[in-house]
C-alpha cells in the first residue's frame, strides 16, 4: 500500500501582521505547527520565504521542499519548550570543537588543518575572547573554562528562531566556533563548509569517491546552507 501524503487543498497563500509577528493564512485560515502552536513568525522576511513555500506546492504537499517551514515548526515546537536544554548541547561543542583536534601525520593534512583552522581559532580567542586548545592525535583536550562560559553566554543570547539555525549550523559542521562565525559574518557559510570537510576531502583523494557518501555529504551542505538562509531571513 502507497504512503499517504497530504494533497493541497487551499487556493490562496497570504501572510497577516500578528503583534510583533506575522501568520500564514491559507484561504484565509492560520496555519498551525505540528503541534498545533499557531505559525507566528518574528520577521517579515521570514514570513514571505514560508509563505512561497506554501505558494509552491502543486497537487501533493511535499514537506522537503519546505526548509524555511520546517525550521519554523522546530522552533516553535521544539526549541522554545526546551530553549535551556538545545542551548546546552549547542554549546557543549565547544568542549569537543571539529578545529582543535588535528592529524598528527600526514605532513600534508597537517598542513591543511593548520591553513584552515588556526584562523579559526584566532578569531574565537580575539573576537569572541575564547581562546581554545588544540590536540594532535584522538586524545580529550580539556578547554578554558572562561571560554567555556563565554561561549555559553553566547548562546543563551540566540532567540529560538537564531537558536534553530545555529543548533544546525554547528550540529552539521561539528564546530562552534565555525557555526558562530556564519551568523557573525566572519566567513561565507561555503567557505566554512569547505573548512569543515578537510578530514573528508583528503579521503577522498586518497581513496576515490564514493557515491553513497558523496550524496550523504552533499545533503548535510544543503541543509548547513539551509539553514544559514533561515538565520538571514532574521535579521
Amino acid at each position: 500500500m502507497s504512503e499517504w501524503k497530504p494533497k493541497r487543498f487551499w487556493q490562496d497563500v497570504s501572510i497577516s501582521k500578528v503583534g510583533d509577528g506575522h501568520s500564514i493564512l491559507l484561504d484565509g485560515q492560520m496555519v498551525k505547527t505540528p503541534a498545533k502552536v499557531p505559525l507566528i513568525l518574528p520577521t517579515l522576511k521570514l514570513a514571505k520565504a514560508v509563505a512561497a513555500e506554501w505558494n509552491a506546492q502543486v497537487e501533493v504537499v511535499d514537506p522537503a521542499a519546505m526548509p524555511f517551514t520546517g525550521a519554523a515548526n522546530a522552533a516553535l515546537d521544539k526549541v522554545t519548550v526546551q530553549f535551556e536544554e538545545v542551548a546546552g548541547l549547542v554549546s557543549a561543542y565547544a568542549e569537543t570543537d571539529l578545529f582543535c583536534y588535528r592529524a598528527e601525520s600526514p605532513c600534508e593534512l597537517v598542513k591543511r588543518q593548520k591553513k584552515a583552522w588556526d584562523p579559526m581559532l584566532n578569531w574565537s580567542s580575539e573576537a569572541l575572547d575564547a581562546p581554545l586548545n588544540v590536540a594532535y592525535g584522538v586524545m580529550f583536550v580539556a578547554q578554558p573554562e572562561k571560554s567555556i562560559k563565554v561561549f555559553r553566554s553566547y548562546v543563551s543570547k540566540f532567540n529560538p528562531f537564531e537558536l534553530t539555525a545555529l543548533y544546525d549550523l554547528v550540529g552539521l559542521s561539528g564546530s562552534l566556533v565555525a557555526g558562530l562565525a556564519v551568523v557573525q559574518g566572519h566567513e561565507t557559510p561555503e567557505s566554512v563548509w569547505d573548512m569543515c570537510q578537510i578530514d573528508e576531502t583528503w579521503q577522498k583523494e586518497q581513496w576515490g569517491q564514493d557515491k553513497i557518501a558523496e550524496e550523504l555529504a552533499l545533503g548535510k551542505r544543503t541543509k548547513f546552507l539551509q539553514a544559514f538562509n533561515f538565520y538571514t531571513t532574521l535579521r
